[in-house]
């Protein structure tokens, strides 16, 4: 599996694997991702995860907390649009924060790169307002 189509869904196959929660198959997940990569969710600093990363390790973590603050009520990727190594999943998701009860309801789009067979480049775009905001008690 090299192509950039393939890659990035199996990701969201793996994800998918995870009913009722956030990270699906979290251990797999990292194979994925090479070793060194550029990996940003834009948000605030009351949400746990947001901010940069840069290694496979850091990404694995990421996908083994997120049960830890959300559960998931819809995660639906619609469509996965690809040009190259470069491909754009558009979504929409659901989830509950654990810490206050509340939900966050948005769509997604997530830039992904692929090269080598690898995710070298995951950028989040969400209502980052809105998660900010279900974090707040």
């Amino acid at each position: 599996m090299s192509d950039t189509r393939s890659v990035v869904e199996e990701l969201y196959r793996r994800i998918g694997e995870g009913e009722g929660d956030c990270g699906g198959d979290r251990g797999a997940l990292g194979e994925l991702f090479a070793e060194k990569l550029e990996w940003d969710i834009y948000g605030a600093e009351t949400v746990p995860w947001a901010g940069p990363r840069g290694t496979r390790e850091e990404v694995v973590e990421f996908f083994r907390s997120l049960p830890d603050h959300l559960r998931a009520e819809e995660f639906a990727v619609e469509r996965i649009l690809v040009d190259g190594e470069h491909a754009v999943a558009l979504g929409h998701m659901r989830h509950i924060v654990l810490a206050t009860g509340k939900v966050f309801d948005s769509p997604f789009a997530f830039h992904i790169k692929v090269e080598g067979g690898l995710i070298t480049r995951y950028i989040t775009f969400e209502d980052s307002l809105a998660l900010a905001r279900a974090f707040e008690s």
